[in-house]
């Protein structure tokens, strides 16, 4: 299982709000709906080894 919005926040001292933000963003630039299709785009073009 992956990490709640407010559990990446707490480990990165950032705001839930800022996780949702960039979330939010890298989803539209690859054209994702959710963070699991994230992922499997990013792999797909080489973003993630």
């Amino acid at each position: 299982n992956g990490l709640s919005n407010r559990e990446i926040a707490e480990k990165l001292f950032v705001s839930e709000n800022t996780v949702k933000t960039h979330s939010s963003r890298l989803f539209d630039k690859l054209s994702a709906r959710r963070r699991t299709q994230a992922v499997q785009l990013g792999k797909a073009f080489g973003l993630i080894p």
